[in-house]
């Protein structure tokens, strides 16, 4: 006995020692874990959203690009119009990976499966429930970001050996546009709310400098550009992808940082007052 009750006090030492946040991430991933059990009779739907930005980088290779001419990348320097709009369309890749899971599945768990209400009735608290979901929903935008980087590679359009840098980037682009996704989800009320996500995601994706240079814009737009969540993450990738670093990737890195906090701080607060209501 006295054996038993000194593996338990050094038990709880060890938990009073442990970070709070690192319990919360732990009791988080058992979240993930569910989640990937359900996916596995759902591969379909899980690998979906990869095309749309894989045909979009092919049409541009064998189509647009073959007519434009050099663009003016980071930096100045000269690049093909293709290897100057791949790096934007992974970034997109990984927005609408982490954005559709953390809108219109967390929605579904929400209001019609009953999930969370489930899930809070275990150790999981409301910012785990947050966590979770979100890492999930990075999960699969990281999954869409290794294949595009593969597909880029075998195109010959990675241009540094920095390009590797383009996956951490992406991760947290993704999980900028998850927790802020998940938090939006939490006000909506009805499937037709949906309209307001397509709504936000097309222009950014039309106007981030995806397929021209930030210079072709008027000066204000261009300045409108500048703030644009996706447009943090096409600056990061492109300067990555052609090895070009400065300070201003740094900038890019705090709004995301920022966005991701808020986002998710909204999302934990909000999912645990619309359930434990």
């Amino acid at each position: 006995m006295t054996a038993v009750r000194e593996a338990a006090g050094g038990a709880v030492g060890a938990l009073r020692l442990t970070p709070p946040w690192l319990i919360g991430s732990r009791r988080a991933l058992r979240l993930v874990e569910r989640n990937a059990w359900v996916y596995r009779r759902l591969w379909v739907m899980f690998v979906s959203g990869l095309f749309e930005p894989l045909f979009y980088l092919l049409s541009v290779s064998v189509g647009l690009g073959k007519l434009a001419g050099p663009v003016s990348g980071p930096g100045g320097r000269l690049i093909s119009y293709t290897a100057f709009v791949a790096p934007a369309l992974m970034a997109t890749s990984m927005m609408n990976g982490t954005v559709m899971d953390a809108t219109f599945g967390v929605f579904f768990k929400l209001k019609f499966a009953k999930v969370y209400d489930a899930v809070l009735a275990t150790p999981l608290n409301s910012g785990d429930v947050a966590l979770g979901e979100i890492v999930w929903a990075v999960i699969r935008g990281t999954a869409y970001s290794v294949v595009f980087l593969i597909v880029m590679a075998a195109m010959g359009l990675v241009q540094s050996p920095w390009a590797l840098l383009m996956l951490p980037a992406a991760v947290a682009l993704g999980f900028a546009f998850a927790a802020v996704g998940m938090a939006c989800t939490t006000f909506m009320r009805s499937w037709q709310d949906f309209d307001f996500v397509t709504m936000a995601l097309m222009p950014m994706f039309l106007f981030s400098a995806t397929f021209y240079p930030l210079s072709t814009y008027p000066g204000a737009l261009r300045t409108v550009v500048r703030l644009i969540p996706l447009y943090q993450g096409v600056a990061l990738l492109r300067g990555f992808d052609l090895g070009i670093l400065d300070w201003a990737m740094v900038g890019h890195l705090a709004y995301l940082a920022a966005m991701a906090a808020v986002g998710l701080t909204v999302a934990a607060r909000r999912l645990g007052r619309l359930i434990l209501q």
